[in-house]
């Protein structure tokens, strides 16, 4: 989440007349994220709809024909009991809106907080949450073309440019092109998929104490191989920020959470290593297009791509080692 567009408040008074939600009280814009302008909204609420909310400005890799399944999947998971928000549709029953030839959106405010430095309950309740939205998925009438996936990583490595990644570390350039050249022979194919949801790091998560009380941001999400997006979750979770430190205790809780409801086959905990390998290329090779682009006076905080690539270096060197799933 972020802020790249500023809406005056006649604006925004404006917009949230639209729906049944009440007169708008006040409006305050996050910081967190790199793709879209998101701003906390609170109203004096009506017919039950609550008074808080997250008003989305869709900005950045973001198609609006894409939105129809964005906020249909939230739609469809809430109503299969997964703690997601719910779309607001406006009084006309649109799920989004445009202002200024841009997409908007009015999601429901969930309670609780993001965690820095999980517990393992923790970790295996987000895993269990993980599983629950990819079972719950199966009967959505809805499918989605991943475009970030390892042609797009490709893509992106080469718009930054060998000259360009230099300028974020000296080391990247070869470590990016050598490890896109090395998945391309490697990546599984034929592993279970559906809709998953691509992005679930620590700040995509609301808990409160031990339990997820809420799933967030699933504008990444598409169908894809169940495993990678467990290794993505993996990736963001079992380590530090920095990339640099790895908890064990962490990895095994997130996965044994997975697997207490939807258990995986052999062949999937063997694709791991590789799957996680990839959520990383992912990671630095979207982190480099954003170092690199996103303006200086954005309200955004840039997110360094070499947080990835030191937890790329970790998979590589342990391997399987690093799925352990005897619980700590």
């Amino acid at each position: 989440m972020a802020v790249y567009t500023h809406l005056a408040a006649e604006d925004l008074a404006e917009l949230i007349a639209a729906y049944d939600v009440g007169q708008l009280v006040s409006a305050k814009g996050i910081a967190e994220g790199v793709s879209n302008s998101n701003w906390l909204i609170e109203t004096t609420g009506s017919n039950g709809s609550g008074t808080r909310f997250i008003l989305t400005m869709y900005e950045r890799r973001i198609e609006t024909n894409d939105l129809p399944f964005f906020l249909g999947l939230l739609d469809h998971l809430a109503d299969h009991d997964c703690p997601v928000p719910r779309t607001i549709h406006d009084r006309g029953g649109a799920a989004y809106r445009m202002l200024d030839g841009k997409a908007v959106a009015l999601i429901e405010f969930l309670p609780g907080v993001s965690i820095d430095h999980p517990t393992p309950a923790q970790a295996r309740s987000v895993g269990r949450a993980l599983a629950q939205i990819h079972l719950a998925a199966r009967d959505f009438d809805q499918s989605r073309y991943q475009t970030l996936g390892l042609a797009a990583w490709d893509d992106l490595i080469d718009k930054c440019g060998a000259d360009n990644l230099a300028k974020i570390d000296p080391q990247l350039p070869d470590m990016a092109f050598d490890e896109l050249s090395w998945l391309a022979g490697e990546w599984p194919g034929g592993l279970p998929h559906g809709v998953s949801h691509c992005d679930l790091f620590p700040d995509n998560v609301l808990m409160l104490d031990d339990k997820v009380s809420g799933l967030i941001d699933f504008y990444f999400a598409a169908n894809d191989i169940f495993a990678y997006d467990l290794a993505v979750t993996h990736a963001a979770w079992a380590f530090d920020a920095s990339g640099q430190e790895f908890r064990p205790d962490i990895s095994a809780a997130l996965i044994a959470g997975y697997e207490d409801v939807r258990p995986m086959s052999a062949i999937e905990h063997e694709c791991l290593p590789i799957l996680a390998r990839g959520a990383c290329m992912r990671f630095i090779a979207s982190r480099s297009e954003d170092w690199l682009t996103t303006p200086d006076d954005a309200l955004v905080k840039r997110k360094d791509p070499m947080d990835f690539a030191r937890r790329l270096a970790f998979y590589r060197d342990q391997g399987a080692q690093a799925f352990q799933t005897e619980a700590g």
